[in-house]
């Protein structure tokens, strides 16, 4: 028995959204459409998983279908997007049906797509050219050339080949739709031409084939069963949250009649009304503190909502806290300026002379399709304005299994694109500076504090390093934190580096008094100079003795380019992370371009602790000032001047940088 076509039974006249009265439509048609997914798919888990995406799309999507359009062609489109998305990350899958399905995937993918359209399922040519948005002409080209190479596929008459004039004329002629005087003119050639007699013959067989070629397939037992759970679930936890969210309306509105009715509606009422209302930790202090206001601005493209929730704008940057919503799947997406998202009016309204902060995404929320997120974008230039925002690629995210932290991590780079646009009002809230005069002295340099600035957003201290010495130097500072009046604020390690200024946590005090700086570390650079004779008639390895450790030259080969391997894997008590040096060729005046291959590190943090870089991600944010210490390094060598190769005799040592831990307080009056 040949293909039905799908059951024309509408969800309702008035397009009734219920989810249960969509699931009872797709079961009538699951066949037909169990047959499209599998000439995508081919795995019996990503089906499921279409099926459940497609039904959630078609739910919130109905709404918007306009009354002339037909709903099984409309249902057809939305499943061949999907279908086309998940393909993407196909895995192998059952042998079911392995020929025709493999012969098909050998043709192009918009040929089988019609194929399956017209003679899998039975849709009209003109229903098929709406679903794949092109011409009825073209779409006889596609099913042509898509039947001629599953002929080949097949072995099926493939020696045959009629005149190419009459290929066009094929479809229309086996489906008695070819007007009559080229029908007469065609018959007439075809009594007189032998090899359309046979292509013409042996195509019409592999088309009449093709329908019977689908019928086959079945569909695993309980199938729609499993993914109608998965549904109920889903309605479940919807259910549960705005449960959630009418008892805290409930809550705060009983509380409400209260403070109105006794006049108590005083500066504490925000504490206490955000710490119900507001999810996100973060965003909860600053409208906790009157910074802010709440935006809940939505744009929905793709099955994904963003709602960005709050801007919050000082001197230093522009907060924007948003959450991002998988209506369809439990993923979880942020954005990232640098990918896919920007400002189209940024150079009208952002300080570009400013520098932009970056925030390490985390987890802070239980459901697994919601992610709260915070980006920082350049402080804006006047008091008020609108910054208009475009997305157009979300990067996905991942969980550390490993890590208990809710640390996340970048998923490779799968993206979820669509577009969302945005104007977000924002008003600036003005910083407090403080002029400071303190210094302290370590490793004999001096360390000058000459600026404290309490903004909304972030707290921040510049300082400047006084370095006068040659042999020593102070390249950056890593605080551990600062206390402003006992309160204790932990640093932003991503603000480090730079320049010399500090980032730590918002203070929320308007009038702080007294400031402790706690340091953590400092990264030095040492001139210690030092030159080994190389002698190749020894051999190697070669050992010399450097900074208190012995390094080895492991090999040394002579080539174009020439190699040369040092190592150092003893790192307990190691004075030096990593040396500078130059290698010197039989001429002292040649000049030598050293290149590097893949060198070799250990990260080491103030414990002791190793960890290997070859192990899957380090969670940096989590160690307590970590050392990266270089263990092995493949030098190239080049003849800057020649093609001569380079045979070096001294491998000439210019220094080395160092990490040292310091406990140092520095105390700081504010006026």
């Amino acid at each position: 028995m040949i293909p039905e076509k799908i059951n024309s039974n509408r969800l309702t006249a008035n397009f009734q959204m219920r989810l249960d009265s969509i699931v009872d439509w797709f079961d009538r048609n699951k066949e037909s459409f169990y047959t499209l997914g599998w000439s995508y798919l081919k795995n019996q888990k990503q089906m499921d998983e279409l099926f459940y995406r497609v039904i959630l799309k078609i739910h919130k999507e109905l709404p918007r279908l306009k009354r002339e359009t037909s709903l099984e062609v409309w249902v057809a489109s939305l499943f061949i997007k999907t279908c086309r998305a998940l393909s993407a990350n196909r895995s192998e899958g059952s042998e079911q049906q392995k020929d025709v399905f493999d012969a098909l995937d050998q043709g192009k993918e918009n040929e089988k797509e019609a194929i399956v359209l017209t003679y899998g399922i039975g849709f009209t040519l003109e229903e098929v050219a709406e679903i794949l948005q092109a011409s009825v002409e073209e779409i006889k080209g596609l099913l042509f050339s898509g039947i001629q190479s599953f002929r080949e596929q097949l072995g099926d008459g493939s020696q045959f080949d009629g005149c190419k004039e009459n290929h066009p004329l094929y479809i229309d002629y086996l489906e008695r739709t070819l007007e009559r005087s080229k029908k007469v003119d065609f018959e007439v050639h075809i009594y007189h031409c032998r090899n359309c007699q046979e292509d013409l013959a042996t195509f019409q067989e592999v088309m009449l084939k093709l329908p019977y070629m689908f019928v086959d397939i079945q569909l695993p037992p309980g199938f729609m069963e499993k993914v109608k759970g998965r549904l109920a679930e889903k309605e479940v936890r919807r259910q549960l949250r705005v449960k959630k969210r009418k008892k805290i309306g409930l809550v705060f509105a009983s509380i409400f009649a209260l403070f109105i009715s006794t006049g108590f509606l005083t500066g504490w009422f925000s504490q206490l009304y955000y710490s119900w209302t507001e999810e996100d930790p973060q965003l909860r202090q600053f409208l906790q503190h009157d910074y802010g206001e709440r935006l809940n601005l939505e744009a929905e493209n793709n099955g994904v909502k963003i709602t960005i929730k709050s801007a919050i704008a000082d001197d230093i940057q522009t907060l924007i806290f948003y959450e991002i919503e998988d209506m369809n799947e439990d993923n979880q997406y942020m954005m990232n300026f640098y990918e896919g998202a920007w400002v189209e009016n940024e150079s009208d309204i952002l300080d570009s002379s400013a520098y932009r902060k970056y925030y390490q995404p985390t987890q802070n929320n239980e459901e697994k399709n919601v992610y709260h997120g915070k980006m920082s974008l350049l402080p804006i230039t006047e008091e008020k304005g609108t910054i208009k925002l475009k997305v157009t690629k979300l990067q996905k995210l991942a969980n550390d299994p490993s890590r208990p932290d809710g640390f996340m991590f970048y998923e490779g780079s799968e993206y979820e694109t669509g577009e969302w646009s945005f104007e977000i009002p924002i008003t600036k809230y003005p910083s407090v500076e403080y002029e400071i005069d303190e210094e302290i002295e370590i490793e004999g340099i001096p360390i000058y504090f000459n600026k404290f600035t309490v903004a909304p957003t972030t707290t921040l201290l510049q300082y400047a390093i006084l370095n006068e010495q040659y042999e020593k130097r102070i390249d950056y500072v890593n605080f551990d934190s600062i206390e402003v009046d006992e309160k204790k604020l932990e640093i932003d390690p991503y603000s480090m580096g730079n320049g010399y200024q500090a980032h730590f946590d918002p203070l929320f005090e308007k009038k702080p008094k007294e400031v402790h700086v706690r340091f953590g570390s400092i990264h030095l650079s040492i001139q210690d100079h030092k030159r080994i004779e190389l002698d190749a008639s020894k051999g190697y390895p070669q050992l010399f003795e450097y900074a208190g450790s012995t390094i080895s030259i492991d090999k040394l080969e002579i080539g174009t380019p020439s190699k040369m391997v040092i190592s150092d894997h003893q790192i307990k008590n190691r004075q030096y992370d990593y040396f500078h040096f130059q290698v010197i060729g039989e001429d002292e005046n040649e000049i030598i371009s050293m290149g590097t291959a893949r060198d070799e590190f250990v990260i080491v943090d103030k414990s002791g602790k190793e960890y290997d870089l070859n192990r899957g991600p380090i969670p940096y944010e989590t160690l307590e000032w970590p050392r990266r210490f270089t263990t092995v390094q493949n030098v190239q060598l080049h003849n800057v001047n020649s093609e001569e190769k380079v045979i070096p005799k001294v491998l000439e040592i210019y220094g080395y940088n160092t990490t040292k831990y310091v406990d140092d307080v520095v105390r700081i009056l504010l006026d």
